[in-house]
């Protein structure tokens, strides 16, 4: 049986990577590999982002409420394969079924939802500074940004980005990463049928050093939004700051918990597990490090060590 493929999305578009080359795919759920995904390159980044730029005019233009139709279509189309999409997640990050039913996937449908109903209650403020002069804030889209996102939560991440980024009138290319592009790739149908306007959202599957880089050094790239490991966010910063361009960074820390002597044992131990375990530990506000009062500290290592087992 032949092993499926999943394709780039550039300009409303289905297409192969532009080299014709793939990376395996491998499901943590059954160790095989389940797609081959894109392994593009500098010419597949070049392409998604003139897309991107031909784009932008007429969605930025585009008045708030017809862009808050297109994201609620988003959300619904995403609610109504929500069993789909949790499957997919699951066998595409290992991720248990009913988490990404209970956590991802709903969590994915409100991020469009939110920004869709908020985008139609925009406040600016404004001074008046001693009757002559009235100073105002005026937002406006900065262009095409370049959304990267990890494996740990791929749907949830990669919408966090999406939805707010063409919510308020940019477009983008999106870069999820390579160990999980099948569960992003879903999305691309989604925005096919929903009609979204070829060039908004453009995603580019591949390596950090083949897709990544080259996005983000790239001169129409005016924001980069990325969500990842201290190393890559570090070299992501240094490719970016000779072009001033505008960068956020969401990445991975040391969370730490406290625990206080008159704390109820019995409630706060579970919460450490789950805070600690949930998604495998594998989410960027997982607990990694517990300072425990001395008076309980034997206490608590005992309880915790048997809700671990």
């Amino acid at each position: 049986m032949a092993i499926p493929k999943v394709l780039n999305f550039v300009n409303g578009q289905l297409v192969p990577p532009a080299e014709g080359k793939y990376l395996d795919s491998f499901s943590p759920a059954t160790g095989k590999v389940h797609y081959h995904i894109p392994d593009s390159t500098a010419s597949d980044v070049e392409a998604a982002i003139d897309a991107a730029e031909t784009a932008f005019d007429a969605w930025a233009d585009l008045p708030r409420d017809q862009k808050a139709i297109y994201l609620n279509r988003i959300a619904d189309k995403i609610e109504a394969g929500i069993d789909e999409f949790a499957r997919a997640e699951s066998q595409d990050q290992g991720k248990p079924v009913w988490l990404a039913k209970s956590v991802d996937i709903p969590r994915a449908i409100k991020n469009f939802r939110f920004f869709a109903n908020a985008i139609l209650n925009h406040v600016t403020t404004s001074t008046e500074v001693d009757g002559v002069a009235l100073n105002y804030s005026q937002r406006s889209p900065v262009g095409v940004a370049a959304l990267i996102t990890p494996w740990n939560l791929p749907l949830y991440l990669l919408t966090w980005k999406i939805a707010p980024c063409i919510a308020l009138g940019n477009t983008c290319v999106c870069k999820p990463s390579e160990l999980t592009s099948v569960t992003a790739s879903m999305l691309c149908q989604i925005f096919i049928e929903v009609g979204l306007p070829k060039g908004v959202v453009n995603i580019v599957f591949g390596t950090g050093p083949s897709v990544g880089e080259p996005l983000v050094k790239h001169p129409k790239i005016s924001l980069v939004s990325f969500t990842g490991g201290t190393v890559t966010g570090r070299h992501i910063q240094t490719l970016a700051a000779p072009s001033f361009k505008k960068t956020s960074l969401e990445l991975g820390g040391k969370n730490p918990s406290l625990v206080f002597p008159d704390v109820d044992l019995d409630e706060c131990v579970p919460a450490m597990v789950k805070s600690c375990f949930t998604n495998q530990g594998e989410i960027c506000l997982a607990i990694s490090r517990i300072f425990v009062h001395e008076s309980i500290y034997d206490q608590f290592c005992q309880k915790l060590v048997l809700a671990m087992q």
